[in-house]
């Protein structure tokens, strides 16, 4: 019980930590920090109008956050969930194979899936710009190069008439099934203990190789699905408007929510509310529309500097702070100032002249 409140409170202190942070921010841009905040919840769960644009952009979130949480059971670190989600033109089975991509460079070259997954974003970026704008490009498209419309039979709608699509519902779904996944099947243990102790799991003869792989096929194939949601009800044809950070606030989302896919869905909302609150501060107040990415990096500075901090055991570290204080005080003798002990040991007095 400890450990999991342990868990749940660095998480809120580094929100929290970053809220004030981003308020001294403001306030040397000559903005209230108060003023700030109130408009940033009211703007992400104010009315319903907030909510459903909240809603909106947690469920891109959800599954570019699966894309790193599912990995990083297994042990690896990959940031190029961006990557999975431009290629939206052939969905979950490409951006799994892209991020199966990073994984086998790990495995079989020695390839640091960080810096590789990073990379293999750029790339795709790149690829998806070169699609859109050259061989899937709609002539009409003449100002903002796109491709051709999804048909209407292939969009997804919103829920009860709502601007909240069923993309969202597919998240939670998604963030569900692989919560069960890990803990309720043999795969996901053993994807589990791959994570944990890497030599102990090829000890104990499970196939390291083929379940890591298997965790970056599943994160990629998450993130993939994003991409193909949001062109299928979002933007109705594929352009530069896919190429929101949305890949890169998931890697922030995953780390928050301790890479748990339970507690995603949570923090996917609370930021896809803060994306929401951007163009209201920027009305209300006149702060840029990206300062909301201000407040990102800093939330993401210090949930990793919060993951340096969980396993400080804070008693016995004031317990030796407390060994360095101030002993107890020493009496300090002045010539004629302090009078002599007697032989009893009690002050001797002076007789009078």
């Amino acid at each position: 019980m400890r450990h999991a409140l342990k868990e749940i409170a660095l998480p809120v202190f580094a929100i929290a930590a970053a809220l004030l942070l981003f308020g001294v921010f403001v306030w040397f841009a000559g903005v209230s920090p108060l003023e700030v905040w109130v408009i940033l919840f009211k703007g992400a769960f104010g009315d319903w109008f907030s909510w459903q644009n909240t809603l909106q952009r947690a469920a891109p979130l959800m599954l570019t956050a699966l894309c790193v949480a599912i990995p990083a059971r297994a042990g690896l670190t990959i940031i190029g969930g961006e990557g999975a989600l431009v290629l939206c033109v052939g969905g979950a089975l490409l951006g799994a194979g892209w991020i199966v991509l990073a994984g086998w460079l790990r495995q079989w070259r020695g390839v640091n899936e960080t810096i590789s997954s990073l990379l293999l974003a750029y790339v795709a970026i790149g690829l998806f710009k070169h699609i859109v704008e050259g061989p899937l490009r709609d002539p009409s498209s003449l100002n903002k190069p796109s491709t051709h419309a999804v048909a209407d039979s292939l969009r997804i709608g919103g829920i009860s008439g709502s601007d909240v699509h069923w993309g969202l519902v597919i998240g939670v779904l998604a963030c569900i099934a692989t919560a069960i996944w890990l803990r309720a099947t043999a795969s996901g243990f053993s994807v589990r203990v791959v994570g944990g102790n890497l030599r102990a799991a090829q000890l104990v003869g499970l196939p390291a190789t083929r379940l890591i792989l298997l965790a970056c096929a599943l994160g990629g194939a998450a993130a993939g699905l994003a991409g193909a949601i949001e062109v299928a009800a979002v933007h109705t044809s594929a352009n530069a408007s896919l190429i929101a950070g949305y890949g890169y606030a998931g890697i922030l989302v995953s780390f928050i929510a301790r890479h748990h896919p339970l507690a995603v869905i949570p923090v996917a909302i609370l930021f896809g509310g803060f994306g929401a609150a951007g163009s209201l501060l920027q009305r209300r107040l006149g702060l840029p529309d990206a300062s909301v990415m201000v407040l990102q990096g800093i939330a993401f500075v210090l949930i990793l500097a919060s993951e340096a901090l969980r396993d400080v055991d804070w008693k016995a570290l004031f317990a030796k702070l407390g060994r360095f204080g101030p002993s107890e005080p020493v009496g300090v003798v002045m010539p004629g100032l302090n009078p002599e002990p007697s032989a009893a040991g009690q002050p001797r007095s002076e007789s009078p002249t």
